[in-house]
């Protein structure tokens, strides 16, 4: 977690000298709970208080279902995902009994958001419990684009659950 700590710090020290570059982007992956979301959460807050950037949190479960649910808005939601100055996606491809959530629809959609991203050179925040390789695996053209924008900023968390997940720490301590 001390990587991670540091990686996220580092990145919101070095923002604006990378705002505009392709490697502008950081990805928090790994163990559930172990405090991906909130670093990511801690970096999207100074943005927006400090450096006056607006950031757009898009949770990826709730977020794609709230875009299914209303078609008629789906292409200005869209664009706004591409356009905002930084997008933080969180819990990207969340796993289900141990598969990720990845949809050819959703795969597809998140493809336009994160190309556009990539070929505008516009940041992105990801948090997953997948590492790199098993984005690939979902879309080689989508998960290579990720790694690119993040190489500078990716931390992977892998380890004991007992001791990386904060949620289970009353039960390791009971």
């Amino acid at each position: 977690m001390k990587d991670a700590y540091d990686t996220a710090v580092e990145y919101y020290k070095g923002f604006d000298s990378i705002r505009g570059t392709r490697s502008n982007s950081i990805a928090l992956l790994g163990q559930p709970g172990s405090g991906k979301t909130h670093l990511l959460t801690a970096i999207s807050n100074k943005l927006i208080k400090s450096k006056n950037i607006a950031v757009q949190y898009f949770p990826y479960v709730e977020g794609f279902n709230d875009l299914k649910d209303d078609f008629d808005k789906l292409e200005e939601k869209l664009n706004r995902m591409k356009e905002i100055e930084v997008l933080f996606i969180d819990d990207l491809f969340k796993p289900m009994n141990g598969k990720p959530r990845a949809t050819d629809w959703q795969v597809e959609q998140t493809y336009s958001v994160i190309n556009y991203r990539y070929l505008n050179h516009k940041p992105v925040l990801i948090s997953s419990e997948l590492d790199i390789e098993k984005l690939v695996e979902i879309d080689e053209a989508l998960g290579t684009r990720i790694y690119e924008m993040c190489a500078d900023y990716c931390v992977i968390i892998k380890g004991d659950r007992m001791l990386l997940n904060h949620r289970l720490a009353g039960l390791r301590n009971g």
